[in-house]
């Protein structure tokens, strides 16, 4: 899979974000190490708190299905959403719980994922290693574990 695939994968999921309240959409799309792709949108929630990040609903989908450790590469999209579609230029990226939540994933699977982050408008897109992202991550080798 391409990486502009992966990105049009985040791109078709966004398409079902329930952000009424940011009206700002974003979607995720996970690689899985045998080719197949996980995907997940943003939940916003009237509280606010409760709401959901793109990446996250992509990996608690993955961890359902026992493939937490599987992730090998991550694309992500967002922007505002106007009649029913998304809009901006600027590439987005996961924001800070969703760096800890994708290098859970990463150290399980002892992995430096690429994390391709994409603007709504085509064209713009910067990627990055993980590790870059979150440099110096606590994770599960911390703990002894994974």
């Amino acid at each position: 899979m391409t990486r502009d695939e992966l990105i049009d994968a985040a791109r078709n999921a966004a398409a079902n974000a329930h952000a009424p309240y940011s009206r700002f959409g974003v979607g995720a799309a996970l690689l899985m190490s045998d080719g197949s792709v996980v995907t997940g949108c943003n939940f916003e929630n009237a509280s606010y708190g409760l709401s959901l990040c793109a990446e996250t609903v992509a990996l608690a989908k993955a961890n359902s299905d026992g493939r937490l450790r599987d992730v090998v590469e991550v694309a992500v999209i967002g922007g505002a959403l106007v009649d029913g579609g998304l809009t901006g230029s600027a590439p987005v990226s996961p924001c800070g719980r969703c760096r800890q939540v994708l290098n859970e994933a990463a150290q399980l699977g002892r992995r430096d994922p690429l994390i391709h982050c994409a603007a709504a408008e085509r064209g713009a897109v910067a990627t990055y290693r993980l590790s870059e992202l979150l440099p110096h991550a606590f994770g599960p080798a911390d703990l002894g574990l994974g």
